[in-house]
């Protein structure tokens, strides 16, 4: 039981601190086995154990495998150990994937069986908005309800109505979660467009977007230093930011937007789990 507290106490703290991390529980064991079922341990990203017990070297190496394609594309996994002559009977190699589970040999003299589940625990996405505009308002909404953790910088004195946001930030000075994936918006919509632009290009982010025309654009980029990681970031600038679904209506702007968020952090996704795969 105590085991099993200072895990949970350990898990909290990781999330409260919106730091990555995976949950390996054991589900089901059959004949001698290191770990019962209902144990647990947190695999950190360098693959580190740091709590609980999942068992010996026999399920170590299986287990931390599916951890990092967990933390890679977000997808829990079912690990399934056990003996070769088992797995002969099944008609399943080591490694194969077959219906939801991923089968591992156990070469251990113990000759047990263990199924484990693998679950990545990641930080809530990081949406900044700059700019208080109808798009930005209607964004950063938009972002809550998808799960991202949203901060919205403007001045104060710009907001005519209380934002949905989970921080808000007088004017453009941001300090983002550390954690976790960054996409960032500017839509001052002409209220502070240059500062704005210099705050926004200063984060090391996934996605850039720009709330106004080609033009707008061109003619603020030639007013901006084109050294340096700010310059080579305004290569990666959307502008116009968002899919072109012929959005008109702020609701419309920011919803297009966050389809082409959603694209890019799915796309990372999806080429890290191939890479984590290789």
């Amino acid at each position: 039981m105590t085991v099993h507290v200072d895990v949970m106490n350990i898990m909290s703290k990781l999330k409260s601190a919106e730091q990555s991390f995976a949950v390996a529980t054991v589900v089901r064991t059959v004949s001698v086995t290191a770990a019962k079922a209902g144990a647990k341990g947190i695999i950190m990203p360098d693959g580190s154990i740091v709590a609980g017990w999942i068992g010996g070297g026999c399920a170590r190496a299986a287990v931390l495998k599916a951890a990092r394609q967990a933390l890679a594309d977000g997808q829990p996994r079912l690990v399934s150990i056990l003996p070769e002559e088992l797995m002969a009977d099944q008609g399943v190699g080591q490694g194969e994937e077959r219906d939801g589970t991923t089968f591992f040999a156990n070469g251990c003299p113990s000759k047990g069986t263990m199924d484990i589940f693998v679950e990545p625990v990641l930080p809530r996405p990081a949406l900044v908005i700059l700019g208080a505009s109808p798009v930005a308002l209607a964004l950063a909404a938009l972002g809550r309800q998808f799960g991202y953790h949203v901060e919205l910088a403007a001045p104060r004195g710009d907001l005519t109505t209380a934002p949905d946001c989970d921080r808000l930030t007088d004017g453009f000075a941001i300090e983002p979660p550390e954690q976790g994936r960054r996409y960032v918006v500017i839509s001052t919509q002409g209220r502070g467009d240059h500062p704005a632009m210099e705050a926004a290009l200063a984060l090391e982010a996934d996605y850039y977007g720009f709330v106004g025309s080609r033009r707008k654009f061109a003619a603020l980029r030639a007013r901006l230093p084109a050294d340096g990681p700010a310059g080579d970031r305004l290569d990666h600038v959307k502008a116009p930011a968002g899919i072109d679904i012929g959005a008109i209506a702020p609701d419309e702007i920011a919803l297009s937007i966050l389809a082409e968020i959603v694209a890019v952090r799915r796309g990372r996704q999806r080429a890290a789990a191939a890479q984590a795969k290789d």
